[in-house]
């Protein structure tokens, strides 16, 4: 241990996930040196924003070709951390690099000033940054998550300050080098290792001028509090319980492929992974005895071996949880159509799980599952299948899998959600704007809309000298 390590309880720290054992530790900022990182974000920020767009652009770029280059350390990286399969770490680390290389070339022309249509003279409309903007990220996604806020604002022109969470702070640290070392400014981007109860002081300081937050709905909701009382901008992206609806038996064996990556992926720790299959009565049977039989392929171990299929959560607690939600369910008669325990390994594993017959007073109807546990439901008939779906307190994504685009399409338009994809699992590419409504969150990532979240978006109007004054001016 080197001298930024603390004795051992730190809560910034990693813990290998799959092995229980506590790699390294790392002390929180005090009050001044947090105090200090929100001076050298303002104070970098008026130079930073003067550059071109152009010139920022490039430099997120070159972040974007070094996080290929360093594609091996970063992806060992994040499956020590979080014990995500390292192929799952490489193909993250792929996703990240191709949202910053996105917006690199993409975001000058996406900031350009629009003019308007006016009767006389001209107005145009000018995207500029607000500021310092804070950024709290999760851990499921260390790279994903932080270069999806980071990568469009850094080329916007706003300064960022990014409290990522306590269990990743190596994938923390190694992104803010990785900053540095493509040439963005010092105070352009700073890591900040605190403690959760630390960010509302940060976003209550006057140089903040916005928030960011990926992550649970209780930290979401206090986030928003905290910036709507100081008047300033949020955007939150929480929780899912996302529907996967299946009307008929089209090419039934690839719907069922996609229903097991999109609960499966990085193992059911995703906030937009399928949670909630909702299948016509025509096909359930066949649907559940194909889900099973792929579930039950998978094999644990250690997510560093290639061979593994499937890793351990991210956390001890994590897994405690997910069973407390899975005992519940099966207490209240639901019933276990595979796994439903914990298998007799080290690390922190939960069994792949499918649950049938859930019903409104179990945890599992109503709550996120996070992690490898899928629940389906038999319905009769579309109307049926969206109304299920809509009775989640969430809104983040969905799927709808059916023969006929024009049916699918109709399921889509009335599934309350931010997202919707047709005949493919919910996923994320760097030009599709990404985000949720109701107790999801508000705001977008991502896209076109993406770059727009933290920026003002100032009206200049052009009048001629001789032109008259209007009377009325409200």
């Amino acid at each position: 241990m080197d001298a930024q390590v603390t004795a051992q309880g730190s809560p910034i720290a990693t813990v290998n996930p799959y092995t229980g054992e506590r790699v390294r530790e790392f002390p929180a900022l005090s009050a001044e040196d947090v105090g200090r990182a929100i001076a050298a974000a303002h104070s970098s920020f008026p130079e930073w924003r003067a550059r071109s767009t152009a010139d920022r652009g490039a430099l997120v770029q070159r972040a974007g070709r070094l996080m290929r280059e360093r594609k091996e350390e970063l992806a060992h990286l994040l499956t020590l951390e979080v014990g995500k399969l390292i192929d799952s770490s490489r193909a993250e680390v792929d996703l990240a690099s191709d949202i910053l290389t996105y917006y690199g070339e993409h975001g000058p022309e996406l900031l350009e000033e629009r003019p308007l249509p006016v009767p006389e003279g001209m107005a145009v409309l000018v995207n500029e940054p607000l500021g310092v903007l804070l950024g709290v990220m999760p851990w499921n996604f260390p790279l994903y998550q932080v270069v999806r806020f980071a990568g469009p604002n850094l080329v916007l022109g706003n300064t960022i300050l990014l409290k990522h969470a306590s269990s990743c702070p190596q994938s923390a640290l190694a992104l803010e080098q990785l900053f540095t070392d493509a040439g963005v400014p010092t105070g352009v981007y700073t890591n900040l290792f605190v403690r959760g109860r630390d960010v509302g002081k940060i976003i209550d300081d006057s140089r903040v001028q916005g928030a960011s937050l990926t992550g649970s709905e209780r930290a979401g909701v206090s986030l928003g509090e905290i910036a709507g009382r100081n008047v300033k901008k949020s955007v939150l992206e929480l929780g899912g319980s996302d529907p996967f609806v299946v009307l008929d038996d089209h090419n039934l064996e690839r719907t069922v492929y996609a229903a097991f990556l999109g609960r499966m992926g990085n193992t059911g720790q995703c906030c937009v992974a399928a949670k909630r299959f909702i299948v016509h009565a025509d096909v359930y049977e066949a649907f559940v005895t194909g889900l099973r039989d792929r579930m039950s392929e998978v094999q644990p171990g250690d997510p560093v071996d290639p061979a593994t299929t499937l890793g351990p959560l991210s956390s001890e607690a994590a897994a405690d949880l997910l069973m407390e939600q899975v005992r519940d369910a099966v207490d209240k008669g639901a019933t276990v159509v595979l796994g439903g325990g914990r298998p007799d390994l080290p690390g922190a594993f939960v069994e792949p799980t499918l649950l049938t017959d859930v019903t409104p007073e179990m945890r599992a109807y109503r709550e996120e599952l996070f992690g490898p546990v899928a629940t389906v439901y038999r319905v009769a008939d579309e109307d049926e299948a969206v109304a299920l779906a809509n009775t989640s307190p969430y809104g983040l994504g969905g799927a709808v899998f059916a023969a006929d685009p024009q049916r699918a399409r109709g399921v889509a338009d009335r599934l309350e959600a931010g997202m919707v994809w047709i005949n493919h699992p919910t996923a994320s590419r760097p030009e599709l704007p990404f985000g949720g409504i109701k107790r999801s969150g508000y705001g977008r990532e991502l896209g076109d809309v993406g770059i727009m979240e933290f920026a003002n978006r100032k009206l200049v109007r052009y009048v001629d000298t001789d032109a008259p004054i209007a009377e009325v001016l409200g």
